[in-house]
């Protein structure tokens, strides 16, 4: 994904280093049961790698060195429904990028889409955008990217929410926090380099939960969506990993998604990466009207 460049001596807020908050080391949510699993299929997250292959989608996670257990997580589940007598598909699919710990990681997993069907039942599905937003800051209550192939280009989907975005520094500076570089890194109150989360209780004045939502018609020329934790893509750029996964996802007899998944963990290891990775495949023909 890109982020706005900014230079540091005009983009950065200076405050008294008395202020600074430290990166929480644990994230406190309430106690919960953290089972993740997709059609009874229990996922080991204590395993060095996870690998699952799923109805129209792929998974493939990898341990990085800077943890001593995978902080990241997905969910994904696909539903067939009838609707006026004729099939009704839905689904849900994420990658959640935990930091400070995985359980709030966890949690997102196993309480988003729940909190997102539940406001559409409320709201009506012409309300989509709503809800998704309500789901979102409902599970960060309770309590918290993707590029898709049209014909071979990487179109994406999400925007990053980091710090150096310009609009995302005025939202944090209009509350009165601040932007602060550590190793070069932008971090809200010096502490947290992602300017939106679900969690974060803490910084929850200046990290908000609020999702920006993009609704597309999924028609034949959509071929897959990437969907992966930063893991990937501070190493991995939207059109380095369609170009790598669209041989083993489009055109061929035989699909290897997970294949897919895994050649994407493995180069972004290779360009140095030594965080938690994440990579899901969802092949889009499976869920095209």
């Amino acid at each position: 994904m890109e982020m706005c460049p900014l230079d540091v001596r005009d983009s950065t807020s200076l405050a008294p280093h008395s202020f600074k908050l430290k990166r929480p080391t644990k994230l406190a949510i309430p106690a919960a049961s953290f089972t993740i699993s997709d059609k009874g299929v229990q996922t080991r997250w204590n395993n060095e790698v996870v690998v699952v292959e799923g109805d129209g989608y792929a998974v493939y996670c990898k341990k990085g060195k800077r943890h001593l257990v995978m902080e990241d997580r997905f969910k994904a589940h696909v539903v067939d429904d009838q609707f006026n007598g004729q099939p009704k598909q839905q689904a849900f699919f994420g990658v959640f990028d935990g930091h400070g710990g995985s359980k709030a990681a966890e949690f997102a997993a196993e309480n988003l889409n729940k909190n997102i069907l539940t406001a559409i039942e409320k709201m009506g599905e012409n309300e989509i955008t709503e809800a998704i937003k309500q789901g979102y800051l409902n599970t960060d209550s309770q309590r918290l990217p993707g590029v898709v192939s049209i014909g071979g280009t990487a179109i994406p989907l999400t925007s990053d929410h980091r710090p150096s975005r310009q609009d995302e520094k005025l939202r944090i500076e209009s509350l009165g926090g601040y932007i602060d570089y550590n190793h070069g890194v932008p971090r809200v109150l010096g502490s947290l380099a992602v300017s939106r989360g679900i969690g974060d209780r803490s910084l929850k004045k200046w990290i908000t939960a609020e999702p920006e939502s993009k609704i597309i018609k999924i028609t034949p020329e959509y071929e897959f969506l990437i969907m992966a934790s930063d893991g990937l893509w501070d190493k991995v750029s939207n059109q380095e990993a369609i170009d790598l996964a669209r041989p083993f996802c489009v055109g061929s007899d035989k699909f290897e998604p997970v294949l897919a998944c895994k050649k994407l963990v493995e180069l972004s290891g290779s360009r140095g990466s030594v965080d938690d990775a994440c990579v899901m495949i969802v092949q889009l023909g499976r869920f095209c009207l």
